[in-house]
């Protein structure tokens, strides 16, 4: 599942191309933490609380959607900070925090994600055992898996950023990644 093309890997895909890969480490922390609140949450339950109150979800999710459509927008326009420089204008500044926060608003806002852990963990679980220990073991497993699919993602849009600045197509670059980010905007609101 990890491996697939969503939010989170073309989020991903897109802080390669403008932020590079190390940069992008922030926004995998945010990420893995949201996953990992998803995925245990999902199995303890709180999912029950999601499926009663629909509406409280949606909000966080239309509002998450905005965030990221409006930075694509931004990215496409190469006025935002996560917009790739041209190659003699000063470095890209994003805060660590603003890329851990991304991170973490795309995976605990992905309804897909929750669908798949309500769906996919209660299987795992045997309740004649200790939840704990189980619930850590998933969690580490699902967290080294998403981890090795964001740093594929990554290290490819780190090349496509090579590429594309070679060509001097940084503009390019820049409404690819605003491009990818809207779309995982409006995926997220609308998905």
């Amino acid at each position: 599942m990890s491996i697939t093309p969503g939010m989170c890997m073309t989020l991903a895909l897109s802080l390669g191309i403008t932020v590079g890969v190390k940069r992008a480490m922030w926004m995998m922390a945010g990420e893995l933490l949201g996953v990992g609140l998803v995925a245990a949450t999902s199995a303890v339950g709180v999912a029950t609380f999601m499926l009663q109150y629909p509406a409280a979800f949606e909000v966080f999710k239309y509002a998450g959607g905005a965030y990221l459509a409006w930075l694509g927008i931004q990215m496409w326009r190469s006025r935002g900070r996560m917009a790739m420089p041209d190659q003699d204008a000063e470095p890209i500044v994003t805060s660590r925090w603003e890329l851990a926060i991304q991170g973490f608003v795309t995976a605990i806002a992905n309804p897909k994600g929750w669908a798949f852990f309500i769906a996919l963990l209660p299987p795992f679980i045997d309740s004649a055992l200790p939840l704990p220990p189980q619930l850590a073991a998933l969690v580490l497993i699902i967290l080294t898996l998403e981890f090795f699919c964001l740093q594929l993602y990554a290290q490819g849009g780190r090349k496509l950023r090579k590429a594309l600045s070679k060509g001097g197509s940084v503009r390019l670059a820049n409404r690819f990644s605003g491009s990818l980010m809207v779309l995982v905007g409006a995926w997220l609101a609308f998905g």
